[in-house]
């Protein structure tokens, strides 16, 4: 069985790594010139359904790296003003494992073949029920099974499910990250609390590595190559309607916001990379009408994108390659036909996946300083 993956994001990587362990054929095909061509490098936090789901698409040789490469994540989700006094709570303290997405990334990518500069611009299903995938500039692959895990504007989910599309939140946000100094030890409470400003929400969460990824990976699993990077703060800045005047970087656009803020809370952006800051729009992908099983299906974002204020984004993703990964085992172990599984993977995905979304949702008003646009 041969399977070709659009999209090189962690869902459709952990997908590729879980059939490749099962020894079955996976390749992807990626449409940025190149595997680092955007900086991809946020903190995330896995829920244990999430964690285990990466975990299990993984080889066990590696599972000692990454366990080494995470850190527990246990925050009280305070409420505090822009001088850090406490004023409110958000819920129940969150649980979980943190991970960073690059450092996560770049272990999934280890002994994958992943074809970069590859834009999908449509495909064919042939006569024999394979599917032939059509590149922009590269020649047609064909497969038995094509998998869409190319984000929120999947080119796959638009010749497959072309009414399912993206609602945008109206919603925006800056983020980026800050190495994490002494300087800011100061901050520890406000990790995984949310600072409520003038118009304005600022959400922080620490990632420190157990060991430096680099070092862990040449002490554990010298076959895999990590980024050289240490622990940092990420910052995100949720903005009112009005968004990021445009005469401003993003950075100094979050400043702008900051008048009379704490001064560590100023010297924390101050100190951003500004190369890691970028503005973001917050949209939602909700699974809709169900299309006719066939050999084409879609995992993560271009099914089921959350807002991120939900944290349930790169879980849902992870779980969606797991779940496949296994329908897929049992194809090529002759225990069920590629049709029964994909449609018993898209059955069941559907249903978490438009669920993890309702939540995602139902969490953004705690978030966002004005009044939401319906969707």
């Amino acid at each position: 069985m041969r399977v070709s993956v659009v999209g090189a994001g962690l869902g459709g990587l952990a997908l590729a790594q879980g059939l490749r362990g099962a020894g079955i054929d996976a390749e992807v095909f990626e449409r940025d010139p190149g595997i680092v061509a955007r900086f991809q490098g946020y903190r995330l936090v896995l829920d244990l359904v999430g964690f285990q789901a990466v975990r299990d698409c993984l080889p066990a040789r590696w599972h000692p790296l990454l366990d080494e490469i995470v850190m527990d994540a246990s925050a009280e989700q305070l409420i505090l003003d822009p001088q850090l006094t406490e004023i409110g709570r958000l819920g129940a303290s969150r649980t979980g494992i943190v991970v960073d997405r690059q450092v996560l990334r770049h272990l999934l990518l280890t002994g994958l073949t992943v074809r970069t500069d590859a834009a999908l611009t449509g495909y064919d299903v042939l006569p024999d029920g394979n599917v032939e995938a059509h590149f922009a500039r590269r020649d047609p692959v064909a497969a038995d099974l094509l998998v869409g895990a190319d984000g929120v504007t999947s080119a796959v989910r638009s010749v497959l499910s072309p009414r399912t599309t993206p609602t945008d939140t109206g919603v925006r946000f800056v983020i980026g990250r800050t190495p994490l100094t002494d300087e800011f030890v100061s901050l520890s409470k406000a990790y995984g609390s949310k600072v409520a400003g003038d118009g304005v929400s600022l959400l922080l969460g620490a990632m420190r590595f157990r060991t430096p990824p680099k070092r862990a990976a040449e002490q554990l699993a010298p076959e895999v190559t990590l980024p050289d990077i240490g622990d940092y703060v990420r910052w995100a800045m949720i903005l009112p309607p009005d968004g990021l005047p445009a005469d401003l970087t993003a950075r100094d656009a979050v400043l702008s916001r900051m008048d009379g803020w704490h001064p560590e809370l100023r010297a924390l952006i101050e100190q951003a990379d500004p190369d890691n800051s970028a503005l973001l729009s917050i949209r939602v992908v909700t699974p809709g009408e169900r299309w006719p099983s066939g050999p084409v299906t879609l995992l993560g974002d271009a099914i089921h994108a959350t807002s991120p204020t939900g944290g349930n984004g790169a879980n849902t993703a992870l779980r969606d390659a797991d779940l496949l990964r296994r329908c897929l085992i049992e194809v090529n172990e002759g225990r069920q036909d590629l049709l029964s599984a994909v449609d018993d993977y898209e059955r069941r995905m559907f249903d978490y996946g438009a669920e993890a979304v309702r939540g995602s949702l139902a969490k953004l008003p705690a978030f966002t300083p004005g009044a939401l646009s319906d969707c």
